[in-house]
């Protein structure tokens, strides 16, 4: 088969397409790549370095604050849950510039886990607990946050904090 790129759009050039297919272009304009050791320093060594990228940007002070707590939340929760603190397993961290906005990725290399199998801690039953309330972090800070399990092992945090 062959396309042809048309602003957003692939179209097929190929009599066998039976339609065009559609993809997100995503242009990276900036990219900083950090792996950290799984011990609780590396949360504060992510956060000064995504405050650092955000700053180098362009973002403002309530965007860098946002992102600032969700890099900490995710990145905590790496280390403790994810890698259950195996200096071994290092904290894989990628910030990205895009046409999107700020993009964080975050790779853990230990069991992976269901995102939905996490009781809200709004829920009553939960408020006096003193753990569950990362994730409700990170989706109230960034504006897109999704959880993957990676095929050899681990969890792909990835959040995005638009212009």
């Amino acid at each position: 088969m062959f396309f042809i790129l048309i602003g957003n759009r692939s179209v097929c050039l190929d009599t066998n397409c039976n339609k065009p297919i559609i993809y997100k272009e995503n242009i990276v304009q900036k990219q900083k790549k950090l792996k950290l050791p799984s011990r609780i320093e590396s949360v504060e060594k992510a956060a000064q370095e995504a405050a650092g990228f955000a700053g180098e940007i362009g973002l403002g002070d309530e965007v860098v604050f946002a992102v600032d707590m969700a890099v900490r939340e995710s990145v905590a929760n790496a280390v403790k849950h994810g890698n259950k603190l195996d200096e071994t397993k290092p904290i894989e961290i990628t910030f990205s510039d895009s046409a999107d906005g700020f993009e964080i990725t975050i790779r853990d290399f230990g069991e992976g886990f269901a995102v939905e199998d996490i009781p809200d801690p709004t829920n009553p039953e939960n408020l006096l607990k003193a753990t569950g309330r990362g994730i409700l972090f990170m989706r109230n800070f960034m504006d897109e946050v999704e959880w993957t399990n990676h095929g050899e092992g681990g969890t792909i945090v990835k959040m995005l904090k638009k212009r």
